[in-house]
């Protein structure tokens, strides 16, 4: 049976940080970043990659049945039995598309959602003094903090009545969020 966890949380929370190092320091635990693997089909370019790449560049969601393609084929094809997955769901679309596939997959269970929290303010500082590219800018930061607020509550409430939502403090070190959040994997792992 694969454990599979969701670490969600605002731009510049953490979050893609916080579960790679995660997945670096335990063996059996695998790490994969909705954001990356889109980001990397953009860097192929395939025709997907620049589909992909008009709706990222301008911090909108990436449709429904692209995200959840990339998501469960990196599940299934995963060979380790944990599986920390970020940046996802992203709307409640995303989410109700997922728990649709899981509860149609004997071999996969959603263990827990764990939300990074951060204010506003300390995701936009972090976004913005990263600027890793052309998306990390004010602009689009607030763009990426509306499309990443607007559907919160309903995937807060909807992991909440299922009893697996777990908030973490993302506004401490790193240190003690990837610990705080390692530790709680472990336990449910």
């Amino acid at each position: 049976m694969k454990k599979l966890f969701l670490v969600i949380g605002a731009p510049g929370s953490g979050k893609t940080t916080d579960a790679s190092m995660i997945a670096e320091n335990n063996d059996g635990i695998t790490h994969y970043s909705t954001g990356d693997m889109l980001r990397a089909e953009v860097a192929s370019g395939s025709q997907l990659g620049a589909t992909i790449d008009s709706f990222i560049s301008k911090g909108n969601l990436v449709p429904l049945d692209i995200v959840i393609d990339t998501v469960v084929s990196a599940i299934k094809n995963c060979d380790d039995n944990v599986i920390l997955i970020d940046g996802f769901p992203r709307s409640t679309e995303q989410m109700e598309a997922l728990d649709k596939v899981l509860n149609n997959e004997a071999g996969i269970e959603l263990t827990s959602v764990i939300e990074v929290y951060v204010s506003e303010e300390t995701a936009k500082d972090r976004v913005l003094d990263r600027a890793r590219g052309a998306d990390d800018n004010e602009e689009v930061f607030y763009n990426r903090m509306k499309v990443y607020t607007e559907p919160l509550e309903a995937i807060q409430k909807f992991y909440t009545d299922k009893g697996l939502l777990k908030v973490i403090d993302g506004e401490r070190t790193i240190e003690a969020i990837v610990s705080d959040m390692e530790e709680f994997i472990k336990a449910n792992a």
